[in-house]
């Protein structure tokens, strides 16, 4: 049982190149598709069937399930039942029915992303509370995690993919639609294939982009989070997000996109300050009750923790899902450039001081302004250079007092009021700072030296991934010719056919038997019959001594 309709094609193709009897049954059939799937479960000719919940719950689909011979239901992206999930989906509530419709049949729910509050709601939603629970860790060690402040968030992305990324498949991901469609132009004035995805497209134009995403090499998708879930596409060497995520559990399935091949990968990010007044005004603009609003609150706020701390990044992602990783991980931005500290009590009384002597009705960028003296038209209409604050911080630049403002808002001293335009107000913490009773160190921003976001340099040498490792390119260019050949003839992604992983050990290898190419890692027994002698053929036309 599956959300992920536009993929179960391209997930039943790689099953069946495997030698599973595999099929689907979704509203993208027509009526002859779905009668030949229906029979064939009918008959006990399929092994595993594919259903969307939609479809599931429908009187005829349970009386065809009731007369066929099922040993398993298995509910994936089982997270999509909890109304605490970042991918709530009202079709998951009625899979409880399985419970009473079902009892002797048994039943697994699987998740990539669930902290201990999510796996409890859905065992209790999906009616699986005596269930056993198996915990997997949740580290990917070849994801190097980068987060860096936001300066101008365009240059930066370019600079980032141009440096270490030129030439490779990834995911770009925006908080709006309007940013998704500009950041696409972007990209592709800059030459790179850059498309768009997001609910305002067409369903034509989101499969097509979706398909050439799957199915080419090299290709940028720029998204909302309507993108990505159950994509996995082996070989994407980038996730690049733009604007901060609303929460952690977001954070880790939209990089977890990243690197699935397990070569070396990069999660980066910039935010800023804007990020987290837009996310809040979105968040207190919802529907939800005030329960739902109050986790919505903690969670984006630990996601600000990630962006601020000064430890290993991998540790404290790790261990919000209850993961915990003894040592630092050594390749996350802080462990690689561990971020250098500062005290920062005198200048937090002061910026603290300034929100309170201004009325805490103004936003940051109008703070700033006090604090560093400016006599633009609007203080001296309000009469702020008169007040004892104005002036006094002229020994920060405006954006190292961004820096102090971000900082103070994600640690819980300041909130940005999403009804107030985003205007700065006092919370409760703050009294101690004020009153001298509490020192505070600040983290020092990078220097600009790296608009990337702080890469070290030996971390992409030491990273390579696949291509990057090649030195008969003539022969690579010839596998990847005849895998797509392949691919094309029966309309799935190259990478059903084999990974480049698997093209990689072929070409390191080179086997000039069966025998031998069953040894490459890949390689399986139904895969070995279909294509062992193509592509020994291949590795004969760029090997003739072979």
């Amino acid at each position: 049982i599956s959300p992920l309709i536009a993929l179960m094609q391209d997930q039943v193709a790689a099953l069946r190149e495997l030698g599973v009897r595999a099929a689907f049954l979704n509203s993208t059939m027509d009526f002859e598709q779905a009668r030949a799937t229906e029979y064939a479960l009918a008959t006990g000719e399929l092994d595993l069937l594919y259903c969307a919940p939609e479809r599931l719950i429908q009187p005829r689909t349970i009386e065809l399930l009731h007369n066929a011979s099922l040993s398993l239901f298995a509910i994936d992206e089982a997270h999509c039942v909890s109304q605490w999930g970042h991918d709530f989906r009202s079709d998951y509530l009625q899979l409880s029915m399985l419970a009473q419709e079902f009892p002797g049949i048994p039943r697994i729910a699987l998740t990539a992303t669930a902290d201990e509050r999510t796996r409890k709601e859905i065992a209790e939603r999906l009616s699986l509370t005596t269930a056993r629970h198996f915990i997997s860790g949740f580290d990917r060690p070849n994801i190097q995690y980068r987060i860096t402040p936001k300066t101008n968030a365009n240059k930066q992305l370019l600079d980032f993919i141009k440096a270490e990324h030129e030439g490779d498949c990834g995911i770009v991901y925006c908080l709006s639609r309007n940013k998704v469609d500009a950041t696409a132009r972007l990209l592709s004035s800059k030459g790179y294939t850059a498309l768009p995805y997001h609910a305002g497209l067409s369903a034509e134009d989101r499969a097509r982009n979706q398909e050439r995403f799957l199915r080419e090499d090299g290709v940028i998708v720029v998204a909302t989070i309507a993108f990505g879930m159950g994509i996995d596409k082996p070989d994407v060497r980038f996730v690049a997000h733009l604007d901060l995520p609303k929460s952690l559990e977001a954070y880790y399935q939209e990089t977890g996109r990243a690197g699935r091949d397990g070569k070396p990968s990069t999660a980066w990010m910039v935010y800023g300050l804007q990020d987290v007044i837009k996310l809040r005004q979105m968040l207190e603009a919802s529907q939800g009750n005030d329960q739902f609003k109050r986790v919505e609150r903690q969670k984006l706020d630990a996601m600000l923790g990630l962006c601020e701390v000064t430890q290993c990044r991998r540790q404290v992602l790790l261990h919000y899902f209850g993961d915990n990783l003894e040592t630092p991980c050594g390749n996350c931005d802080t462990c690689l450039n561990p971020p250098e500290t500062w005290d920062g009590t005198v200048a937090v009384q002061k910026a603290l001081s300034c929100v309170y002597r201004t009325g805490q009705r103004f936003g940051v960028n109008y703070v700033i302004d006090v604090l560093r003296g400016s006599a633009n038209e609007r203080i001296l209409q309000s009469g702020h250079q008169a007040i004892t604050t104005y002036g006094i911080g002229q020994e920060l630049s405006a954006n190292e007092w961004k820096s102090v403002f971000r900082q103070l808002v994600a640690n819980g001293y300041l909130r940005a009021d999403p009804e107030g335009y985003g205007a700065l107000q006092l919370t409760e913490r703050c009294r101690p700072l004020l009153k001298g009773a509490q020192a505070i160190e600040l983290r020092k921003d990078p220097v600009a030296r790296n608009t990337a976001g702080g890469k070290s340099s030996t971390s992409r040498r030491s990273g390579q991934n696949v291509r990057d490792q090649i030195t008969d390119h003539a022969g690579w260019d010839a596998l990847r010719a005849c895998r797509k050949e392949l691919a094309d003839k029966q309309g799935v992604p190259p990478y059903v056919i084999f990974h480049d992983t698997t093209l990689f050990d072929m070409l390191e290898r080179r086997p000039s038997t069966l025998e031998e190419l069953a040894e490459v890692s890949g390689v399986g027994a139904a895969k070995l019959e279909k294509y062992g002698d193509v592509f020994l053929q291949a590795l004969r036309s760029i090997n003739p001594e072979a």
